[in-house]
């Protein structure tokens, strides 16, 4: 008896740990997001999961139908409240809603695009303030029937590039367009000139990424109905070629998203296109210039009619699940959604008691962010009308390590997309490579979140960015979000090389430590409050200083300085 019983406690502690880790919670009204539908608007709207203030903490921003705004809402250390910005808002529909850093000013500007009236291009003057500048940055101002938007580099300049799909049914002639940044305020229309095609394509959304790894963002597009997928090449002269053909990725089909991810972990990324019920496509990339779709083998192919998709490692056992949204309700036998978990060895299945059962809303848009800052990524839906958007809180057991790495570019752009993150942990490796406009209509958080089970020792974190610089970092603490500073190459202990700034405690209730290299002493510091104004000047007198934050009221503020080389604005949050 007593040999069943241990047999009967080591077989239920096994299946609990083996199969019971994945576990979502849906928590959008207990979180502070009751009334947050998107509405009825036309093939729905996009989701923002992205810390827009840079408090480190993942905001949401969420489209609206016609006649409703553009809607933020800040994360208050794991709760959501509303907050209104002084933004000029058409109230037109809105479809893509996306923060970037265009001008490298360390600052988030704000990107949103519609289908029905002009895209708008809203300048951060630095507190969260901002100014319409899409006239004079020369972006069209007609309705272009745009739904999704990508941020990329395409010239390796430094500066984030623009691509929007159009998608209309009624004007063969309005084509995507790539706008060049011209590093002044101001965007140019390259289209032509780098050899995109110029008629409609019906595109929903395209995603800047390195297909063939050789340092050049090339762009996969997303068709809807009869024209094919397209795959343009970067040549690496300014110049695009189309190869859908040439790569066995232009496929015919309702094609909605593109998500781009590396679950098998070769170092090769692959793409995910959602479609309606002849099913998903899986491009799996072979590393010699082409694509399989394995959508049918890997069990991935879902076979109703999906929106959205997320590559995401929901326990961080080092291997990307993937998420997809849908549009029915389960209701007529087909799939309204799925969550598909990574097996690690090329397949996946839907498991059972993932908390996903009530996920029978009408969804368009997803998203991956952290509510709470505990390293298990979170997921945003945005839903018609009269659901609100789901929130699914990531529940399962903390039983597993983790990282998480952001960015921060000098010579490539400041946000270090089209960069590649590389870790290896205990001799295997995984590969994240960043974005700004993924999935459908959608944005991840500006962190890279990495599991690696019950390992506790990461061997190394190595960055390549659009540059050609690596940055290589010894055996990081583990359990940590990290921001990466392009050409720093220095662990998270050792400060004493180039331009590291490191700010903390954040929050803060009392002093703030500023952590810098000697290239740093004697610059003035100073530090200013959300509206811009300067509360304190100082200068750097050692490499480790505290700062005495007592006295000022609780909100964001911002260190700023400047030397030489570089820059830096580091937000804290003061409580």
């Amino acid at each position: 008896m007593k040999s069943y019983l241990l047999l009967s406690v080591f077989l239920t502690f096994f299946v609990s740990k083996s199969f019971g880790q994945i576990q979502f919670q849906e928590s959008a009204s207990t979180l502070g997001l009751g009334g947050t539908t998107y509405g009825d608007g036309l093939l729905g709207g996009g989701i923002s999961f992205f810390d827009f203030d840079g408090d480190g903490w993942d905001d949401i921003t969420m489209s609206s139908q016609a006649s409703h705004p553009v809607r933020f809402f800040r994360n208050f250390q794991g709760t959501f409240q509303e907050v209104f910005f002084n933004i000029f808002d058409p109230l037109y529909q809105t479809k893509t809603v996306q923060w970037v850093d265009f001008d490298n000013d360390g600052d988030n500007d704000l990107f949103v695009t519609g289908n029905a009236d002009s895209n708008r291009l809203y300048e951060n003057l630095g507190n969260m303030s901002f100014d319409d500048i899409t006239t004079s940055a020369g972006l069209i101002t007609v309705d272009h029937r745009t739904f999704g938007s990508s941020w990329g580099d395409y010239n390796n300049d430094g500066l984030l590039d623009l691509f929007i799909n159009s998608r209309n049914p009624d004007e063969i002639n309005i084509a995507n367009i790539l706008y060049r940044n011209n590093g002044d305020g101001t965007f140019t229309d390259v289209s032509d000139s780098v050899g995109l095609l110029t008629t409609n394509y019906l595109s929903f959304c395209a995603s800047f990424f390195d297909y063939n790894n050789d340092g050049w963002q090339d762009i996969v597009i997303a068709n809807d109905k009869q024209p094919k997928n397209l795959l343009y090449h970067n040549n690496g002269d300014g110049t695009y070629t189309e190869m859908g053909q040439e790569t066995q990725t232009d496929v015919i089909m309702d094609a909605m998203s593109t998500t781009i991810g590396d679950p098998n972990k070769d170092g090769w990324q692959d793409f995910y296109v959602t479609n309606t019920q002849e099913g998903n496509a899986y491009f799996e990339n072979n590393g010699d210039g082409t694509f399989t779709d394995v959508a049918d083998s890997n069990g991935t192919l879902f076979e109703s009619v999906a929106w959205g998709a997320i590559f995401i490692d929901a326990d961080n056992d080092t291997d990307l699940d993937l998420y997809v949204s849908g549009i029915f309700d389960g209701t007529n036998g087909m799939l309204p959604s799925a969550f598909y978990e990574n097996n690690g060895s090329g397949s996946f299945t839907i498991p059972s008691g993932a908390g996903f059962e009530n996920d029978t809303a009408q969804s368009f848009a997803n998203a991956m962010g952290d509510i709470n800052n505990d390293g298990y990524p979170d997921m945003l839906v945005l839903n018609y009308a009269p659901d609100d958007l789901f929130l699914w809180q990531n529940n399962c057991p903390a039983d597993y390590n983790w990282l998480k790495v952001k960015l921060q570019g000098t010579e490539s752009n400041r946000m270090g997309i089209g960069s590649t993150i590389e870790i290896m942990v205990d001799g295997e490796k995984q590969y994240n490579y960043t974005l700004c406009g993924e999935g459908y209509l959608g944005q991840n958080s500006a962190y890279e979140f990495f599991g690696i089970a019950d390992a506790t020792e990461i061997e190394y974190v190595k960055v390549t960015w659009l540059s050609g610089i690596v940055d290589m970092i010894e055996n990081p603490q583990i359990n940590q979000s990290m921001t990466i500073i392009e050409g720093s190459t220095l662990g998270t202990e050792d400060f004493s090389v180039l331009d590291r700034v490191v700010v903390y405690p954040n929050p803060s209730d009392d002093t703030i430590t500023l952590k810098t290299s000697n290239n740093w002493l004697g610059t003035e510091i100073t530090v200013t409050d959300a509206l811009g104004r300067v509360v304190f000047t100082s200068f750097v007198t050692s490499e480790e200083m505290l700062l005495d934050v007592s006295q000022y009221e609780a909100g964001i503020y911002f260190v700023n300085g400047s030397n030489a080389r570089t820059s830096f604005s580091e937000a804290v949050v003061i409580k």
